[in-house]
């Protein structure tokens, strides 16, 4: 491991590339820590140099494979099923409920959506209210290993966090052999696909969505990074669409576009149109 200790000067370059690449953002204070993550990627994929892995990551990697494997390594899949529950049933009330009264089949976007727990819990709020078919979900995320996850339906016990809806679990999530399954019909309602959402693009190619669920990642973001994401989100909407975020976050210091509202402790962003 001494072949691969991280100066100052590799931190610099190496934290730089990933904020670039992937948007993430590693301060001083969290040297160890991204040395601890890369150091042990770097050497999995048989580097002896930091440096080396560097300069492997920037000019001779162009298919991004090593960058997809240290994405893999990196980030952070801390979800779990019914996170912030109240926020979703809210949205869904307002935003989505009067748009599949209209007949109008409103599209969703879960964007960073790690292995899959928040659109699937999207998904069986709205089997609960009969609504399942008549809305488009889109799960999207970075990391390939976590999307498999959430391809697969399958779900580590952790999933479920104290203060669960016991009888949404019963219905919709079956325990067996050590893993939480989820019922099929809610695991094909969610289209799970690959993106950063740093690829302008990536996103245009999606079309334009009524709802964006983006909860508990700006946070990972420096401020002009988030900025630059948020607005990538706001084109993203429909006139009239809603953003959510964690209830945490705020996107007020950013400086948005979008109208801030609140509904029962909850904070959703329009845009106007």
């Amino acid at each position: 491991m001494a072949e691969l200790e991280m100066s100052a000067q590799v931190f610099a370059i190496l934290s730089g590339l990933i904020e670039e690449r992937i948007g993430l953002h590693y301060s001083a204070a969290e040297r160890d820590l991204l040395w601890y993550k890369v150091s042990a990627r770097a050497s999995e994929a048989g580097f002896y140099s930091l440096l080396d892995y560097y300069y492997h990551l920037r000019y001779d990697d162009p298919d991004g494979v090593e960058l997809t494997a240290l994405t893999d390594a990196l980030v952070v899949n801390e979800t779990f099923f019914f996170r912030e529950r109240a926020a979703l049933e809210q949205v869904i009330e307002s935003q989505l409920v009067p748009l599949c009264a209209r007949k109008l089949r409103p599209r969703v976007w879960s964007a960073a959506c790690s292995t899959g727990e928040e659109p699937l819990t999207l998904a069986m709020l709205l089997s609960e209210r009969g609504l399942l078919s008549q809305v488009e979900l889109i799960a999207t995320d970075i990391s390939q290993r976590a999307l498999a996850r959430a391809r697969s339906g399958e779900h580590a016990p952790r999933s479920l966090r104290e203060g669960y809806p016991q009888e949404l679990a019963d219905k919709y999530l079956h325990s067996a052999a050590g893993k939480l399954r989820v019922a099929p019909h809610i695991r094909a309602a969610v289209r799970f696909t690959h993106l950063n959402l740093l690829d302008q693009a990536a996103i245009e190619s999606l079309q334009p969505f009524d709802l964006i669920l983006c909860r508990n990642v700006l946070i990972y973001f420096r401020d002009e990074r988030a900025q630059q994401v948020v607005k990538l989100l706001t084109a993203a909407l429909k006139p009239g669409g809603v953003l959510l975020v964690g209830v945490s976050e705020s996107l007020l210091r950013f400086g948005t576009a979008l109208v801030c509202e609140e509904r029962a402790g909850s904070f959703y962003y329009r845009k106007e149109g």
